[in-house]
């Protein structure tokens, strides 16, 4: 009887590095504005001007509308003549004074008259500047409710303006209560955003101590760190926490993993007589994530393990590494 010549299977190892491994725990949330304002008139009118449109950028301070305020403006116009003429006589009355001529009556008559005249036209001045809407932030224009001739008044459901500020946006999303003990402000993130297919990392800025009682859930933020443009509120994006990280963790593919039993196992490749051979090792496994596995135990650096070809081959097989 010949030996029979064993075929080598062909196998493809790797060689076993410490590396860091991350588990994340991943909810679906959207991108939120981190500052936005709804802007209602603080006098309740009829809206008779609209300055800008929607997706205009403005800036702090800026008048976006107007309420009707055609009473207080014909008043300031009725006064401003008075005003005018008031300020004249308490001129001439006040030179006249200072040259000692004329009367102390006649001056403080002169005073009191314009000073009155001048405290009604910053009353009126005053309730015009409440007409109109100013933009409390800077930011983008990205709702107008108001129209022209319609009544607005403050505390109305659907604001006159909305301002977002794009340059600041987050993502929130919603966890179930069982992770309210795991996830802590400042955690590691990740965030993927599937319609841009971009992922960025970050860190939870918010996390609600209040859960939810009608879905059981509590709320998680993380800011959207750097240029914040290409992000658009309620845009998808998945929030991903990590929960656990080990630094010097040795990593498998977990298809690259067998079991038989309750025992899982791999094949390392030994050199036996000048020949590379299959072993069969037994590993514990820890957390898996994203089609890697923890090893906790069975493996040392430098280990060689089979992750592709493993199924053809048995305890004592000779390999040949490609």
């Amino acid at each position: 009887g010949q030996p029979v010549e064993v075929k080598s299977k062909e196998v493809l190892v790797t060689t076993i590095a410490t590396q860091e491994f991350k588990h994340y725990i991943d909810v679906q949330g959207v991108v939120d504005a981190e500052s936005q304002a709804a802007i209602q008139p603080q006098m309740p009118g009829v809206i008779t001007k609209i300055y800008v449109n929607e997706g205009q950028n403005v800036s702090k301070g800026q008048i976006l509308g107007e309420v009707d305020n055609s009473v207080m403006t014909a008043q300031l116009n009725a006064l401003q003549p008075q005003l005018t003429m008031a300020m004249d006589v308490f001129n001439r009355q006040k030179r006249l004074w200072d040259q000692k001529i004329g009367s102390e009556l006649q001056f403080l008559q002169a005073k009191t008259t314009k000073e009155a005249l001048e405290k009604q036209v910053a009353a009126i001045q005053e309730q015009i500047n409440l007409t109109k809407l100013i933009a409390p932030i800077s930011g983008v224009i990205d709702h107008i409710g108001a129209k022209i001739g319609q009544y607005s008044a403050p505390g109305m459901p659907d604001p006159a303006f909305r301002i977002i500020n794009n340059s600041k946006m987050k993502v929130k999303a919603e966890f179930a209560e069982g992770y309210a003990s795991t996830v802590k402000n400042g955690d590691e993130t990740e965030l993927y955003f599937p319609d841009i297919n971009e992922r960025i990392s970050g860190k939870t800025s918010y996390v609600a101590k209040f859960i939810n009682p009608l879905t059981r859930t509590f709320t998680v933020e993380s800011a959207i760190q750097g240029e914040g443009s290409k992000y658009r509120p309620n845009m998808v994006a998945v929030l991903k926490v990590v929960d656990y990280k080990n630094p010097t963790a040795v990593v498998l593919p977990i298809n690259s993993l067998l079991s038989s039993g309750n025992e899982t196992y791999v094949y390392v490749v030994a050199k036996e007589n000048n020949k590379e051979v299959a072993k069969k090792r037994v590993v514990t496994s820890g957390k898996t994530y994203d089609g890697w596995a923890e090893i906790t135990s069975g493996l040392q650096p430098g280990d060689r393990v089979v992750t592709t070809g493993q199924f053809e081959i048995v305890e004592g097989s000779a390999v040949n590494i490609k």
